[in-house]
């Protein structure tokens, strides 16, 4: 199963794992849980394109799906979990070619960050179908804090938040969200 937290001869899955990134997504904001395809499809139908969400996935052999509007509309990506890594489904051909993750929102936050600098040319990274897919901007389930927004606009600045001359609360506070989306 690609989804099921099946791993090979490397050691056994440990629920930690898969908790600890589900607890990591959950606190992204765009994380929407049981949501189906129809669903997000509705949401993300007048959204700009790039515009994503991540979901459950309804495929009994995956955990998670990405939802993304695209030119011609909302589509989906599976998202595989497989010897202890996550990455987007793919064809056979392609998955040795596919970077791999320890957590949904490193992957996520991977091809925002290669949509982001491919941002002036075709952004080939992401195809589906032969549709060019752009990670852009998260659809959130609510409105975050003006202090989220903020705590990723310094990681977007700077990975050396102990070197920043800030009160340690406040180091603290950008040491619970580390990531760039």
């Amino acid at each position: 199963m690609q989804g099921a937290g099946t791993e090979s001869s490397t050691g056994p899955v440990t629920e930690d794992r898969i908790s600890a990134a589900l607890a990591d997504l959950r606190s992204t904001g765009w994380y929407w849980g049981s949501l189906q395809a129809n669903e997000a499809n509705e949401k993300l139908k007048e959204a700009s394109e790039g515009t994503f969400l991540v979901r459950d996935s309804s495929h009994q052999d995956y955990f998670l799906t990405i939802s993304v509007k695209t030119v011609l509309g909302p589509t989906n990506l599976r998202i595989e979990y497989q010897d202890g890594k996550f990455r987007l489904d793919s064809v056979i051909l392609m998955r040795s070619k596919l970077q791999q993750f320890d957590s949904v929102v490193h992957l996520v936050e991977y091809y925002v960050g290669l949509c982001r600098t491919l941002q002036n040319s075709r952004c080939l990274a992401l195809q589906n179908r032969g549709i060019q897919l752009w990670l852009t901007k998260p659809f959130y389930t609510e409105t975050p804090s003006l202090q989220h927004f903020c705590r990723i606009t310094i990681h977007k600045a700077t990975r050396e938040i102990e070197e920043l001359p800030l009160p340690t609360k406040l180091k603290e506070y950008l040491s619970e969200y580390r990531y760039q989306v």
